[in-house]
């Protein structure tokens, strides 16, 4: 299964790094960021997640909600998030069913099964997904200018 730009984006409700619940659904009327990443403390999802928190000026101008989305259990995503210095929250898919659903599910990366593939989702204030990328190679970065002028046009 894919998401595919112009369709609603799957809802969810999954645990954040200090055990809370977030819902997607809860966040209509502002845009999200769905960052999924394959594993806390790996040295390309951290340059990942900290040019995030190094954008927030800019996405939160737009009032964008960013999440990071991974595997990890909430409390290595704790941990990673202290380390990092990460501003926004960490929610741990530790199930696996929210990467199901986004279609970004890794059956093999050198290993590791069932992990998250590299991706980012923007999702409109209605809960329409407007920009869709989702990487082969977890070695690579998502295209950043690409989805902060994503964000920029939903205000």
């Amino acid at each position: 299964m894919s998401v595919d730009v112009g369709t609603a984006a799957p809802d969810f409700t999954l645990m954040n790094q200090d055990r809370e619940p977030v819902t997607l659904s809860a966040q209509k009327g502002r845009p999200v960021v769905l960052a999924f990443f394959p594993a806390a403390f790996s040295s390309v999802c951290a340059k990942e997640l900290c040019t995030f928190r190094d954008s927030l000026a800019q996405l939160n101008r737009a009032q964008a909600q960013v999440y990071g989305i991974s595997v990890d259990t909430f409390f290595a995503l704790k941990a990673f998030q202290d380390a990092e210095k990460i501003t926004f929250p960490l929610l741990s898919d530790f199930n696996k069913q929210t990467i199901r659903d986004y279609g970004v599910f890794n059956e093999d990366m050198i290993g590791l099964k069932g992990i998250a593939k590299r991706a980012v989702f923007v999702i409109d204030a209605e809960g329409v997904v407007r920009h869709r990328e989702v990487l082969e190679d977890a070695r690579h970065e998502p295209d950043y200018g690409r989805v902060l002028s994503a964000v920029a046009s939903l205000t």
